[in-house]
């Protein structure tokens, strides 16, 4: 039991940083300077910084201090959502890659930077779609760790997967046809498909992927632009597709002359080599916009992605994208293409998987019995919930436990959901994810029928 001088404490600073009496990046006291401050012991001071960290608020840095973490509140992010509210909730409804270590990462790139040879040049805007060498330090990254050959000419640089996908329905607009995609799929690429009134025809999806008989029916009935798909690491049903499912999504893709979206976005946490099934850019990529980032293997707020266009479309992308936002940040592209050109996304990828499997694991054991659909090296699971229990009612009873989850009908395109819970697993601290799975099973088996 923490002593009352280490509650009054940390009650205190937690009410100067929640009120904005101390900003993000503030640097505190020493550990002597609080306790002199405040006439406590050295040893009471320590525990308050440990009380602070563990709860989010702060972040010590060897040699520099502590400082104010720069968290903005859940409810900054969707004011709509029962459990983001406060500091104090665990958040399982966004995935921040588990990168350890990200601070000096990046401390290290910028003093990189710093030294570099032509600084100014970073200042400067960037053509669209990126500079030649580093849409080229993108390709070699492709082939080496996606088994996927392509030129610079083909890749475009993009602000994020989200970005590129904005291109891609922008560029689709005038076409005056829908775009197919599963039944269950990537909210973000909803938003984007409405932006730009873009009718979505959903498709059944059975155990394991798309249903290509419903998928074929569809497109022979309706006049269908695009196939928007997520083959590797579906999000949220995490299947990975096999080899003969793709071909066959390339078949009917061909046979109805439609555009591929590859959406691949979580792809690198099935891992590399053999054991992954071609992409479809790989078996089309005469029809297939392949489209990726490094927002979910190495950190949400890098905000750089690329493309690959067909030859029949990259003007019309370059020209949704120019019209978009240009060009991204030139210090972005820099520090992204060296972490690529370095080998250190490969190596963070694999620490993500070995990580991934490890909570993966945890939710197995945890929620065992339970209806649970995920990849094995996934950062989330989909819970479909027991008969009887809506998803609101689940996610409000969560809420009020501090935990904030994604609801099922977020994800879903048809008209009505189905009642479950998509859980982000890969923010937390392991003991964090314990303590709120727990708490998951605790509370659906807790309400009643």
């Amino acid at each position: 039991m923490p002593s009352s001088s280490v509650v009054r404490l940390v009650e205190h600073y937690v009410s100067a940083i929640e009120q904005g009496d101390l900003s993000p990046g503030a640097l505190l006291p020493t550990h002597r300077a609080l306790a002199a401050r405040h006439r406590v012991a050295v040893a009471t001071a320590s525990k308050v910084y440990a009380r602070l960290k563990s709860l989010g608020f702060v972040i010590g840095e060897t040699g520099r201090g502590t400082f104010v973490r720069d968290r903005p509140r859940l409810g900054e992010w969707d004011r709509h959502d029962e459990a983001r509210a406060s500091h104090h909730s665990i958040d399982l409804s966004f995935t921040h890659p588990p990168v350890p270590q990200q601070a000096a990462l990046l401390r290290k790139m910028l003093c990189e930077l710093a030294s570099s040879g032509d600084l100014a040049a970073l200042m400067h805007q960037q053509p669209t779609g990126g500079r030649t060498h580093e849409r080229q330090i993108v390709a070699d990254f492709l082939a080496r760790a996606r088994r996927i050959q392509t030129d610079a000419e083909h890749i475009l640089l993009t602000s994020g997967t989200q970005a590129g996908l904005d291109a891609v329905a922008r560029a689709l607009r005038d076409s005056r046809r829908a775009v197919a995609v599963d039944a269950l799929t990537y909210p973000g690429f909803k938003m984007v498909a409405e932006s730009y009134g873009l009718a979505l025809s959903p498709v059944p999806v059975r155990q394991g992927g798309t249903d290509l008989a419903a998928l074929d029916a569809i497109c022979r009935r309706n006049r269908i632009a695009a196939i928007y798909t997520m083959p590797t690491v579906h999000n949220p049903l995490g299947w990975v597709l096999d080899t003969a499912h793709r071909e066959g999504l390339v078949s009917i893709a061909r046979r109805y002359d439609c555009l591929l979206i590859e959406d691949a976005a979580h792809a690198y946490l099935a891992g590399v080599g053999k054991r992954v099934p071609p992409p479809l850019v790989a078996l089309a990529p005469e029809r297939t916009v392949y489209l990726s980032s490094l927002s979910k293997s190495l950190a949400s707020g890098l905000r750089f992605g690329y493309l690959i266009a067909p030859s029949a479309w990259r003007r019309a992308l370059k020209s949704a994208l120019r019209a978009s936002h240009w060009s991204l940040s030139s210090v972005v592209s820099a520090m992204a293409t060296r972490w690529l050109d370095h080998g250190t996304v490969e190596r963070i990828e694999a620490s993500i998987r070995r990580d991934a499997a490890r909570r993966q694991s945890l939710a197995r054991e945890i929620l065992a019995g339970m209806d649970v659909v995920a990849h094995r090296n996934s950062l989330f699971l989909w819970l479909a919930l027991p008969e009887g229990v809506r998803m609101d009612r689940a996610a409000a009873a969560l809420g009020e436990r501090g935990i904030a989850v994604s609801k099922g009908e977020a994800y879903a395109t048809t008209r009505h959901a189905p009642h479950a819970l998509r859980l982000s697993i890969g923010s937390p601290t392991l003991a964090q994810l314990d303590t709120a799975l727990r708490r998951v099973r605790d509370t659906i088996e807790g309400l009643p029928i």
